[in-house]
């Protein structure tokens, strides 16, 4: 007999999600309900033992479940927010040491070349190296017609998704060894982009052609390189898009789901591409979106 709480369209929240709003970057402790990022719901069974990972965007929401899962299954992590973050990143770090592993946080603002760099320098000395490299710090807002688009704000978008991830991945490729892992966050916005997250979209396309790019490259070298494309996810950033109560209510109903999913339901992706079960996987992207098609 099939327990209820195996059902997909009924295990995790599937209500719509209350008017709420708030500034970029969004914050845990402002976000109505709280996402499920595995806290008690993730157990490890040890198959990234003795790996080292960094995270971006690594505070809340999917990168969050993603470095307690990596913890949970025997990794070392460093993750990566935004200074207004710390808050939050400080929590992420106490639930990996409370896996027993390694946990340290670095605060500061990827759209600066020096920051996005130095992080790896800085993982790699607290934890000796790096095996996985999570590519997940994103920015996102919704626009109301491409003729409102102010140049600052595509800017923002461009500088979090694009030029940050290119240049820590720079950055980090000199210390990969043979076996290691990069894992970028895109989107079913990259292959189903909606108009008023035109720029987002834009850069999350831009991603999968970095990734198929980049495992070309990397392959030879024993270096994996692929992408999750998460659907509708609920995490900070989704209050902080700027979307009206309408939206909030009906969000990630358009899945086959009929739900939106949560952080915890994408960690066990970033498990899979990290691990050694994924080594024939590379160039690939992965979606996870409750049905929603790439």
């Amino acid at each position: 007999m099939t327990d209820s709480t195996d059902d997909p369209r009924t295990k995790h929240h599937d209500d719509g999600f209350p008017a709420q709003e708030q500034s970029q970057p969004g914050l845990l402790d402002q976000t109505r309900p709280d996402p499920d990022h595995g806290e008690e719901r993730y157990r490890g069974s040890g198959v990234l033992a003795g790996r080292r990972a960094l995270i971006t965007g690594g505070d809340s929401g999917i990168g969050r479940a993603v470095a307690i899962a990596y913890a949970r299954e025997g990794a070392d992590v460093a993750v990566v927010a935004m200074p207004e973050e710390q808050s939050d990143a400080d929590d992420t770090v106490r639930l990996v040491r409370d896996a027993g592993r390694r946990g340290v946080a670095f605060t500061g603002d990827l759209r600066e070349e020096e920051f996005a760099t130095g992080i790896v320098a800085d993982a790699v000395a607290e934890l000796g190296g790096i095996d996985i490299l999570v590519l997940n710090a994103a920015y996102q807002k919704d626009r109301d017609g491409i003729e409102h688009l102010p140049t600052d704000e595509f800017d923002r978008v461009f500088r979090t998704n694009l030029y940050a991830m290119l240049w820590t991945t720079r950055a980090a490729v000199p210390h990969l060894q043979q076996g290691a892992s990069i894992i970028v966050t895109s989107s079913v916005q990259a292959f189903s982009p909606s108009p008023g997250l035109i720029d987002y979209a834009m850069t999350k396309a831009a991603q999968v052609a970095f990734v198929k790019a980049l495992a070309e490259e990397l392959g030879p070298r024993g270096i994996r390189v692929n992408a999750v494309a998460p659907g509708p996810v609920w995490t900070p950033l989704i209050p902080a898009t700027g979307w009206d109560e309408e939206r909030l209510a009906t969000f990630g109903d358009d899945t086959a789901l009929g739900r939106a999913g949560q952080p915890v339901e994408l960690a066990g992706a970033y498990v899979y591409l990290a691990s050694e079960a994924a080594s024939f996987t590379s160039a690939a992207v992965l979606p996870v979106t409750g049905g929603k098609p790439l």
